[in-house]
């Protein structure tokens, strides 16, 4: 008797939201090479990875271009390629970004893009929520983050991840190096603390761009703001993973809910 189950959208409200939590708990889709699916439902094998196309190919060829660029995200860019871009990618074309793009064109596009999504990346009912988790430490802030997380619709859920996991790797060629031969390669000097403090406030919103206010902020947001994604950006593998603790609990609490799902879970699993 189990039920056939192809998308998260013909289940009830209760077991959609349950579902949704547990596409975080499998390793292999926190994986960019594993394969897309093109259906524009949330498939539950695998669950689609949605990302704009925007932020995956911008990421995507910062991480092949700009990784060793001093001063990535500080340096001027021309505002008449960044809005050609945007434009762009705006009337739904398959844009292609190359060697021939300007790497500060492309992180500014990317910040741009941040900044103006009509629901900020880290929706703005949830701003108190993750800013007071900047006066907790240790392990207590990182379970309250990831329990916040865990609230997040999948689109947004899946954009930032994607946008952390870039995060970390422009941070981790942030001081210089040396090739096998001895060649120094310089750092980029983006820090985890530099790159919190100029996409923080692109992420954690607490007005919409062009209301009053907004971008006007307190000492005490400001500081918590950075602090907020230093923390994610230093732990967003572990963050975005569901631990079999908690998958547990879900499953025992669809058992008595929706027991025709937990067939499929199992089997899938």
């Amino acid at each position: 008797g189990a039920m056939s189950v192809d998308s998260i959208t013909d289940l009830s409200d209760n077991a959609s939201e349950l579902l949704e939590a547990l596409q975080l708990s499998h390793p292999h889709e926190l994986d960019p090479r594993r394969s897309r699916g093109k259906k524009k439902q949330l498939s539950l094998n695998p669950i689609t990875w949605q990302v704009p196309r925007i932020v995956d190919r911008c990421c995507t060829h910062l991480e092949t271009h700009g990784l060793q660029t001093v001063g990535i995200f500080r340096v001027g860019s021309s505002k008449k390629r960044v809005q050609q871009l945007r434009e762009e990618f705006d009337r739904g074309l398959d844009v292609f970004l190359d060697e021939h793009q300007s790497v500060h064109d492309v992180a500014a596009l990317l910040k741009e893009f941040l900044r103006d999504m009509p629901d900020s990346l880290i929706p703005r009912e949830l701003y108190g929520a993750f800013l007071s988790t900047a006066t907790l430490e240790g392990q207590a802030q990182l379970d309250t983050l990831q329990l916040l997380l865990f609230l997040l619709p999948p689109c947004h859920s899946d954009t930032l991840l994607r946008l952390l996991r870039f995060l970390a790797e422009v941070a981790r060629h942030a001081e210089s190096s040396w090739d096998p031969e001895g060649r120094q390669i310089p750092g980029n000097k983006m820090t985890v603390s530099n790159l919190a403090t100029v996409f923080g406030p692109n992420i954690l919103q607490k007005e919409k761009p062009g209301e009053k206010d907004a971008g006007a902020l307190n000492f005490e947001d400001s500081a918590a703001i950075i602090l907020v994604l230093q923390r994610l950006i230093e732990h967003h593998h572990s963050l975005f993973m569901v631990s079999p603790e908690m998958q547990c609990d879900v499953l025992r609490r669809l058992f008595q809910t929706d027991p025709d799902v937990i067939e499929y879970l199992l089997r899938r699993k």
